[in-house]
């Protein structure tokens, strides 16, 4: 299941890789590089987000079913900063089977918590991976 995330050409392109999933679980990281810093220059939003969407995305179809978001949120308390190695730690909360729900704390290499991601999303009935 691991292999099949790399089609997910714009969380891969963007540096993130999913690195683990198991039943509601999955766990993804990302090197925070010059390319990801905002004009502030710290690590941009957008790339804190694509990283915890990676994580919940695993989590979500870790049930063999291709589930895709409905809903999703961020909050960032912290700043990353070039160098830093952000761990996104996805774990499914409700498992329903439609309307998954999934945290996601992002923390950085000393542990320390940059943002929280909550997820919703809609269960298809087709299996995944797609056989296709």
């Amino acid at each position: 299941m691991l292999d099949y995330f790399k089609n997910d050409h714009f969380a891969y392109g963007a540096g993130c890789e999913l690195k683990e999933i198991s039943d509601g679980f999955a766990m993804a990281v990302l090197t925070v590089e010059k390319r990801h810093l905002n004009a502030g220059g710290v690590c941009q939003g957008g790339a804190i987000f694509t990283l915890a969407d990676l994580a919940f995305a695993g989590a979500v179809n870790s049930h063999g079913q291709l589930s895709f978001s409905v809903n999703s949120n961020i909050s960032i308390f912290s700043s990353a900063k070039e160098g830093d190695v952000l761990t996104a730690v996805a774990r499914e909360t409700v498992n329903h089977p439609k309307i998954p729900f999934c945290e996601v704390n992002i923390t950085n290499q000393d542990g320390n918590l940059i943002a929280t991601f909550t997820g919703q999303a809609y269960r298809k009935n087709v299996p995944f991976p797609p056989t296709n």
